[in-house]
Formats: structure tokens, C-alpha cells, sequence
């Protein structure tokens, strides 16, 4: 493997089509402002490492990113590529990540709207990502010990577990299918719309709206505080720890749990049963 070490590149795709690099101390920042530097590589490795100019690891097969600094001037870093591991890294830039297969991130901290589009195969753990529209379109995705915020985050995703996460959205998990989060909080309004085979299981749920027009939804003991107007025409399983304020309109299932403020039913299609202490609503 060819070493670089504390070298600065600001031209343009500095490094193209190189194989095994170990780059060390390395800076890409610079006058020229070059792109791309280390653009159609493969089997590198970037530890300790700046990357202060736009697009530098776009279609790079094999990647490991180690206690590096990717800025908000190294924008759109990571596209294209596969076989990644990136640690200990911050990723500040827009749209940091897109359309990656096989991804590992773990004690990484992220501010990246539109970070991790159309991403597969992709593990998170102990990192903190703030971003609108986060991981929209990707699949087989699992996150444990990871903090999102950011609006609309998680949309359209499939197949994917979520475990020990505490995440902060508006809309998150619209339109998720085959989804499972355990033992996480979930904050913010209009959760998980329009989603089919979502599983919550030892959550805390704190929404306004939440859970509406869903398919084969179902909560394994959670609590459901400080939420109203819950489950309005959603298929739910559900087992409830808490009070809920409010239940609208549940199209069909079991709801159970230990009382409820209010239970509006407007809409005759709404079958659903409410069941607590033994009795039924």
C-alpha cells in the first residue's frame, strides 16, 4: 500500500483512479479549489485527514475514514461509493452521503442535510446526526445509540431496525415499510404516516397526530405521552403502558392500554377496539 503523508492537495482529482492509499495527515483544502481528489479509487484509507473541498470520495470501492474532518466546504463527500467504514469522523457538509452500499458509521458526528439518500446496506452506531430529509429511499439500514434530528427524516425506507435511538422529527418514518424501533424515543409531529409494517417495541412516543392511515401497525409496550389524536385510520396491534389523550377514528385492530382521556369516533368506518381494564370502547 502506497503511503501520503502530510501532504495538501487543492487541485483537481489529485489522487484519480489511484489503488491502495493509506493517507495520513492529509489536507485537501487549497487556492485552486480543485474537486474530485480522490474520485474512480479503490482500497483506501484517509486517517487524520481534511477534506475541505467538494466531492472528494465519490465511486471508491473500499474505503476506511478514520478521525477525519470533512467540512462544510467538502460537500457532497461520499457518493457513489461502496465497502465503507468511516469512525470517529465529523461530517459537516451537505449531502454527505448518497446512494452507498455496504456502510458502516459509527462515533461519527453529522450535520448533513440530506444525508444518506438511497443508501443499502448501511450500519450506525453511537453517532449524532442533525439533518432535514435524512436517509430518504434507503434500505436494510440498522441504527443503535444514534440521535437524529432534523425534519422529515427517514422517509420511505424499508427493512430496516432502529434500536436505542432517540430521534426528534416532523414526519419521520412516512411511507416506512417493514421498519422495526425498539426501546427509543420518538418526538414530533405526524409520525409515521402512511407507513405498512411498522413495529414500535418498548418506545416513548411524544406526537401530535401520530400513527395516522397506517398498515399492520403495531406497538409492543410503549408509552404514549403528551400525544393526541392518535391512530386516526391505521390497521394497529396495540399495547399501550400509558394514558393516551386522545384516540381518533382507528380503522381496525386492538388497542390496549390502561386509559384513555378521549376517544373520538367521527367515522363509521372506524371498528377498532379499545380495551382497558378489562373492558371494551
Amino acid at each position: 500500500m502506497e503511503i501520503i503523508q502530510g501532504k495538501s492537495f487543492d487541485e483537481e482529482r489529485a489522487l484519480y483512479g489511484k489503488q491502495h492509499l493509506h493517507l495520513i495527515d492529509c489536507a485537501f483544502t487549497g487556492e485552486a479549489d480543485g474537486e474530485s481528489a480522490v474520485k474512480e479509487c479503490s482500497d483506501v484509507i484517509a486517517e487524520n485527514c481534511l477534506c475541505n473541498l467538494r466531492y472528494p470520495f465519490w465511486h471508491v470501492h473500499g474505503l476506511v475514514i478514520r478521525k477525519s474532518d470533512i467540512t462544510e466546504n467538502g460537500r457532497a463527500a461520499l457518493w457513489y461509493s461502496d465497502h465503507i467504514e468511516i469512525t470517529d469522523t465529523k461530517m459537516h457538509g451537505i449531502k454527505a452521503l448518497r446512494e452507498c452500499h455496504d456502510v458502516s458509521v459509527r462515533n461519527c458526528d453529522i450535520i448533513s442535510n440530506e444525508f444518506g439518500w438511497f443508501a443499502s446496506d448501511f450500519a450506525m452506531e453511537g453517532c449524532k446526526l442533525a439533518g432535514d430529509y435524512t436517509m430518504l429511499h434507503s434500505h436494510n439500514v440498522s441504527a443503535r445509540n444514534v440521535t437524529f434530528r432534523g425534519r422529515y427524516i427517514l422517509q420511505y425506507m424499508h427493512d430496516c431496525v432502529f434500536e436505542a435511538c432517540d430521534i426528534t422529527s416532523r414526519d419521520a418514518f412516512w411511507h416506512a415499510q417493514n421498519v422495526t424501533v425498539k426501546n427509543s424515543v420518538l418526538r414530533g409531529e405526524f409520525l409515521g404516516w402512511y407507513s405498512n409494517h411498522l413495529t414500535l417495541d418498548h418506545c416513548r412516543i411524544l406526537s401530535s397526530q401520530p400513527l395516522c392511515y397506517c398498515k399492520n401497525l403495531k406497538l409492543v409496550d410503549c408509552e404514549v405521552v403528551d400525544s393526541d389524536l392518535c391512530f386516526e385510520n391505521s390497521e394497529i396491534d396495540a399495547t399501550i403502558v400509558t394514558s393516551v389523550d386522545s384516540i381518533k377514528n382507528p380503522l381496525s385492530g386492538t388497542i390496549r392500554l390502561p386509559d384513555l382521556d378521549e376517544l373520538i369516533r367521527t367515522d363509521p368506518r372506524s371498528k377498532a377496539k379499545i380495551v382497558f381494564d378489562g373492558a371494551n370502547a
